[in-house]
């Protein structure tokens, strides 16, 4: 928590010690105290006070409590602080009422009354002020937990962009000789893949119907690359307006099974994206040479850490004998 007072508290400050001397004027007037006790007494308490403020806000907090963590001295120097400027408020204010120093009451009971003095006259204050301090630093806390939230999600998806460039520039290089045609389907494809890429480069979350049509794109790219190696079916079975998954989300997915499955003796590797309430759930075929370990590429890590930055669901993993299965959680926002 930051304790040095900005504009606001010294405006707090000056409102609360305005009402304060007024009511105090108020008071002494009631008791018929002397002219000379008003000039005295009414400004020393108002400086004092705002002297033990400035002292605890700029050095005892921020050097025992926040730099050094030392409870102990902090309560030691504050009973010293207060217990001195404490003496002075009283002190002066015996002496405005034409008594003497050797009218004083005894020593222990001076330091006792200072005490007193100052915790009265400044404990409202600094109750507010600490209140007004930790909402407002749970106000910052909570806009750089925001910003924080954002860069990391924009981190996390430009992760995927350079594998992905990767990959099909080369395709694209093999595919110009072979087949011309599809060569420019393949670009047509690839375009209008980046042109999304780009539109949603700072979206965190998208609409499924739209992430889908990505999904039919990007599947091309794969069948073009790969032939008859995948097969893809995409099984809608509820009404996806209004629904939405994490910008990208497809595409991790078909990534992940192209990564960890190769084809085998001619028998493709089967995908379904089913659409179901709640859930997006991406079912593929294992091949024999897929790897058994708990890893679950990169592009699924970069999934599962964007939900937890995005919502409390989280995705669902089942790495089983012959299929492996990711279940999305849609998000469904309101109107």
């Amino acid at each position: 928590m930051n304790t040095k007072l900005n504009k606001s508290d010294w405006v707090l400050i000056t409102l609360y010690y305005s009402v304060a001397v007024i009511l105090n004027v108020i008071d002494y007037k009631s008791r018929g105290l002397k002219l000379i006790e008003f000039i005295v007494d009414i400004p020393t308490s108002v400086i004092i006070s705002i002297v033990i403020i400035l002292i605890f806000m700029y050095v005892l907090i921020p050097r025992f409590l926040v730099e050094k963590k030392q409870s102990f001295l902090f309560i030691f120097f504050s009973f010293i602080v207060l217990t001195i400027l404490g003496v002075i408020d009283d002190t002066s204010g015996f002496l405005s009422a034409g008594k003497q120093l050797k009218d004083l009451p005894e020593w222990h009971r001076v330091i006792i009354n200072g005490i007193y003095t100052s915790a009265n006259n400044t404990g409202f204050i600094f109750g507010i002020l600490f209140t007004k301090k930790f909402y407002e630093s749970q106000t910052n806390l909570f806009k750089v937990q925001q910003e924080q939230k954002e860069n990391e999600l924009k981190l996390l998806r430009s992760q995927i962009d350079p594998h992905f460039l990767f990959n099909n520039l080369n395709t694209l290089d093999s595919l110009i000789d072979s087949d011309a045609e599809k060569a420019k389907e393949y670009i047509n494809r690839l375009s209008l893949i980046y042109r999304y890429l780009i539109q949603t480069k700072d979206a965190e979350v998208m609409e499924l119907s739209k992430e889908l049509q990505f999904a039919e794109n990007y599947i091309f790219l794969i069948n073009t690359r790969f032939s008859s190696d995948y097969e893809f079916t995409i099984m809608k079975n509820i009404n996806i307006a209004n629904k939405f998954i994490p910008t990208g989300a497809i595409q991790a997915l078909l990534e992940n099974v192209v990564k960890h499955n190769k084809s085998e003796d001619k028998t493709p590797i089967k995908t379904t994206i089913t659409i179901n309430n709640g859930w997006l759930i991406l079912t593929n075929t294992k091949s024999n040479t897929a790897s058994n370990q708990e890893s679950f590429g990169t592009g699924l890590e970069n999934l599962k850490a964007r939900y937890k930055l995005l919502s409390d669901q989280q995705i669902q993993i089942h790495n089983m004998d012959k299929k492996f299965e990711v279940f999305v959680p849609i998000i469904t926002l309101s109107e």
